[in-house]
């Protein structure tokens, strides 16, 4: 292990120079703003040759309020590491070991290594101020699987809210499998839904999720100075390399109007499937008036917040509120555990498999807490239709005076068929449960693209204005 130089002095510090590189990473929350970070805790992990230290810091950053606690994994290196100019976060000098080149952890083969062996239980965590103590607060869990050695790994491209490495593991026959282990950048106090969801739907034999294999959880001081918080911070996986994602298929088939109408409807099975499952083997809560009371009130917040935000929403106050007040009165499921930012690119389509779904954390921008609550499985349904929405705007968007409604409308209409035949429930018949929710999340959308794509805007903006036009039916969007 990695002797500790307590007492050292760094130039710059750690949090300065992480300060001075976090602000361009896509999975840092407060953009445009100027970090202000202080260090919340600190873990280390080992190098068997002792030569490069390995330490992830937990920040909390008060550039927003509350303040977001960030897990940052770091490498510490003599020399530069070939090949991974793009990560490197900067250089210290240290007054012990002289110049250390510092490294985005998850960017080292090193580090993915060993976060592999801790979450597979063969690895254990250090402590960060005391030389060859371990760290009792952050544990690994193995959750399935053989003995497994990772032996390559590459960051996935293109992720926002978290980072994940892709890997090659080796079994003790010597025989190779992919695998996929997911760093949540953005912590807070509570599980992570998409261990406890996946893993349930796992352990319960479901093939529409990848394997789990492990996953690692620790304990850290609160921003506030008030308790401590306690989450996971990494998860493995099954990972199903060369599968198609269901938003790229529907995206093709729209382009060109080809149907996709078998597929959806084979979705709409898989989902139900899942949802079953999840009400089977995780708990559930009845859909009390108080419940469904305080789930309407959340939706009424949420539209007057985006209305707050953007101006063009204000309008459709009266038509928003008659469709929730209808919905309340509609009948409502059980409420359960859900995948919660259920689209088409959290699908993939596997050889032999079918559809298998990714990605249960539930939609980014709502708080932890609220993302492992119980929730109706209307959202999921309402979040795929939005999802087939946009594959027919994008669409349009890039053709203009070609319109992608017929194609749109089979592909939600066969969804709902394969749905309605796996759950033996059709959502349509629910009143106007399902447009409420498909509102609620076109409200989502408009606030999300508002702040990130302005002018993908103009799909869920129309789509509400759609959705509004008939507080009676749902015919354009749920045919």
């Amino acid at each position: 292990m990695a002797t500790l130089h307590v007492g050292a002095s760094l130039v710059p510090s750690k949090i300065d120079l992480v300060a001075g590189w976090i602000g361009t990473q896509r999975w840092y929350a407060a953009k445009g703003r100027t970090p202000q970070l202080r260090r919340l805790f600190a873990w280390r992990l080992d190098d068997p040759a002792g030569e490069v230290g390995i330490e992830t810091l937990l920040i909390a950053d008060d550039a927003t309020t509350p303040p977001i606690v960030y897990q940052v994994p770091l490498t510490y290196r003599s020399a530069p590491l070939v090949g991974a100019d793009h990560a490197l976060v900067g250089t210290i000098e240290h007054s012990v070991l002289g110049t250390r080149h510092v490294y985005d952890g998850t960017h080292d083969p090193l580090y993915a290594a060993q976060l592999f062996a801790l979450a597979r239980g063969s690895g254990a965590a250090a402590s960060s101020s005391v030389s060859d103590a371990p760290e009792p607060t952050v544990t690994g869990q193995r959750l399935g699987g053989p003995d497994l050695t990772l032996i390559s790994s590459r960051v996935l491209s293109g992720e926002q809210s978290n980072t994940s490495i892709i890997g090659v593991a080796r079994d003790a026959d010597g025989a190779e499998r992919p695998v996929i282990t997911k760093v949540f950048r953005a912590l807070a106090d509570g599980d992570n839904p998409d261990v406890v969801l996946q893993g349930a739907l796992a352990a319960a034999g479901s093939a529409r999720v990848p394997e789990s294999l492990g996953a690692v959880s620790g304990a850290w001081p609160t921003p506030g100075g008030e308790g401590t918080g306690y989450g996971h911070l990494a998860f493995v996986q099954e990972f199903l390399p060369g599968a198609q994602d269901a938003w790229r298929e529907a995206l093709a088939a729209a382009g060109t109007g080809e149907s996709f109408a078998d597929r959806a409807r084979a979705l709409g099975v898989a989902t139900a499937e899942v949802h079953g499952l999840l009400a089977a083997h995780l708990p559930t809560d009845e859909s009390s008036a108080d419940r469904i009371a305080e789930t309407m009130a959340e939706m009424r917040g949420r539209y007057a917040a985006a209305a707050a935000e953007v101006p063009d929403l204000a309008h459709h106050v009266e038509a928003v509120d008659a469709i929730l007040t209808a919905a309340a009165g509609s009948s409502w499921p059980p409420f359960q555990r859900i995948h919660g930012d259920y689209h088409l690119g959290q699908v993939l389509q596997v050889p032999d498999r079918g559809w298998v779904l990714l990605d249960f954390e539930g939609e980014p921008l709502r708080p932890l807490a609220e993302r492992n609550r119980t929730d109706q499985p209307m959202r999921d349904v309402a979040g795929m239709l939005r999802s087939f929405d946009y594959a027919g705007g994008s669409v349009e968007q890039g053709r203009r005076g070609v319109s992608a409604r017929t194609w749109v409308a089979e592909a939600q209409g066969a969804f709902l068929d394969g749905y309605a035949a796996g759950a033996g429930t059709d959502p349509r018949t629910a009143g106007l449960l399902l447009t409420a929710y498909l509102v609620d999340k076109a409200l989502y959308e408009v606030v999300y693209e508002v702040r990130n794509r302005p002018t993908w805007a103009v799909i869920p903006l129309a789509a509400i204005d759609r959705l509004l036009s008939d507080s009676n039916s749902t015919k354009e969007d749920t045919p």
